[in-house]
């Protein structure tokens, strides 16, 4: 299953649900919505500076990843950025692929 780097910040609505609320449960929150795509939470922590937290989630597509980001940043609550993850196997594999390429000018 890919692993994707979620990031994001909370908007000022956002932040005062967190504090009502309290970094566990907004834990188990994003737990419960990477879950209902079919996938699993790796890591959730806080952060200090643009990103308000940091997230590392198995999902199963791109497709679930996409519905997730949209459902998340349609709430206004917060703005979040997903990064595919890509591991060493796989850029690997890439390596080993011929790719026809013509850089521009040349």
């Amino acid at each position: 299953m890919p692993k994707y780097l979620i990031r994001g910040s909370y908007s000022d609505g956002g932040l005062k649900g967190l504090l009502k609320e309290g970094g566990s449960k907004r834990r188990e929150a994003a737990e419960q919505s990477v879950k209902s795509m079919g996938g699993r939470l790796d890591a959730f922590y806080y952060a200090f500076g643009d990103d308000d937290f940091i997230i590392i989630a198995d999902l199963p597509n791109n497709v679930d990843a996409s519905a997730l980001s949209l459902a998340v940043n349609a709430s206004g609550s917060l703005k979040s950025r997903i990064t595919v993850l890509i591991a060493p196997e796989e850029v690997d594999q890439a390596v080993r692929k011929t790719v026809n390429f013509r850089a521009p000018g040349t």
